[in-house]
């Protein structure tokens, strides 16, 4: 609009001066001309890049009134400048509400026919009389579409936006409790878990401490030790870092197997590995949840359990590892308890998480009085993202 503004302009401007050359009212046009092109640039184009300051500048109304009063002086001294209203047009559409500016259209529409029936020498001129309304009709109907196709436009991406918003805080908030859930679990296999292995080594340590201090001596030392690991474990969380057992065997150049011996020494179990380790180290979290899976199986028996044999198994599969923990303690019925497989308390469901997050199944057998099995498996090929 700009472009065609100026154009229009120096076009008026050229073909008065071959018209009329030598007239006395040529200053006038001359000046004025210059006049309006100097106001539409400074006003339209300067002015809003610049922000620049005054009443003229900042008042929208103002600078259109500017512009048109110098602009009908023009039409007046040469009514060959009426063509120049279509930009004029554009610009009190866009500053007025449409319906004033519809109204300001018409007025001006009116202004510019009269102006071209004054360059008419062959009388009514129906083209001027009809071609200019249909021009402003035109121009008028095409800016206001446009205007409510922009409008339709910022309410969608207004709607875009806000949903592309609610959709992050729901993400965020999934996040959170995931998180939350993870950190229960961690929770639970390890300072939990410990915490209850200390309270009940310290019970039975007072209670034994007259009787026989040796052995309550033992249980404080036994309780010692695991405090000693929960505080590793502790800070492990802290950094978020891989279980404590399993960083102390990666530091020492071992891995899942030297982390569930280390695991399995402490709570008097053995472990046996079956199968041969594939070539490429499973990934970190697959470790991670076999180890706390068997920190928590181990815990459970301990405290459970009153077996007097435990018994690891790891074992890799062309498609998956496999992670058995089975006791011969006094066991307990799976039927009467809810879930898929009848859990317990928070472990179990602990556990099953875990292993459904790395797209694997935990199956548990247990009986009164026959012991209790506990399988992990997990798939060497886990998928990029956690089973739901």
């Amino acid at each position: 609009m700009h472009a065609a503004f100026f154009v229009l302009l120096g076009a008026s401007l050229v073909r008065f001066l071959l018209r009329h050359p030598g007239e006395p009212r040529t200053p006038w046009i001359i000046g004025l001309s210059v006049t309006l092109a100097a106001l539409h640039v400074l006003l339209y184009v300067v002015g809003p890049a610049r922000s620049a300051d005054g009443p003229a500048a900042s008042r929208p109304r103002l600078r259109l009134a500017a512009v048109l009063l110098v602009w009908a002086f023009l039409v007046v001294l040469a009514p060959s400048f009426a063509w120049c209203a279509v930009p004029l047009f554009y610009l009190a559409l866009r500053t007025l509400p449409t319906r004033t500016a519809l109204a300001l259209v018409t007025l001006l529409t009116g202004f510019v026919v009269t102006a071209q029936l004054q360059l008419s020498t062959g009388g009514l001129d129906p083209t001027i009389v009809l071609g200019t309304p249909a021009v402003a009709a035109v121009a008028a109907a095409t800016f206001v579409h446009m205007q409510r196709q922009a409008a339709r436009q910022r309410t969608l991406i207004d709607d875009l936006l806000r949903t592309r918003r609610e959709l992050a805080a729901t993400e965020r908030r999934a996040g959170t409790l995931a998180e939350r859930q993870r950190l229960s679990m961690e929770i639970h296999d390890t300072l939990a878990q410990g915490l209850s292995s200390q309270q009940m080594l310290l019970q039975a340590a007072d209670r034994t401490w007259d009787a026989d201090p040796a052995t309550a001596r033992r249980h404080v030392r036994t309780a010692t030790s695991i405090a000693e690991r929960n505080l590793a474990e502790a800070r492990r969380f802290v950094h978020d870092l891989a279980p404590a057992d399993l960083a102390e065997a990666g530091a020492r150049g071992g891995g899942l197997e030297e982390a569930l011996r280390t695991v399995a020494a402490r709570e008097s179990a053995r472990l046996r590995v079956d199968g041969t380790a594939p070539a490429t180290p499973l990934p970190d979290r697959v470790q991670s949840a076999l180890l706390r899976i068997a920190q928590g199986a181990l815990a459970n028996v301990r405290e459970h359990a009153h077996a007097s044999t435990t018994a690891l198994t790891l074992t890799y599969l062309d498609d998956q590892v496999v992670l058995d923990i089975a006791d011969d303690g006094r066991g307990f019925d799976t039927g009467t308890l809810p879930g898929p497989t009848g859990v317990r308390g928070h472990g179990l469901p602990a556990m099953r998480a875990r292993v459904q997050q790395l797209g694997g199944t935990l199956a548990v057998e247990s009986a009164p009085g026959e012991g209790t099995v506990l399988s992990a498996a997990i798939p060497l090929a886990i998928p990029l993202e956690p089973a739901p």
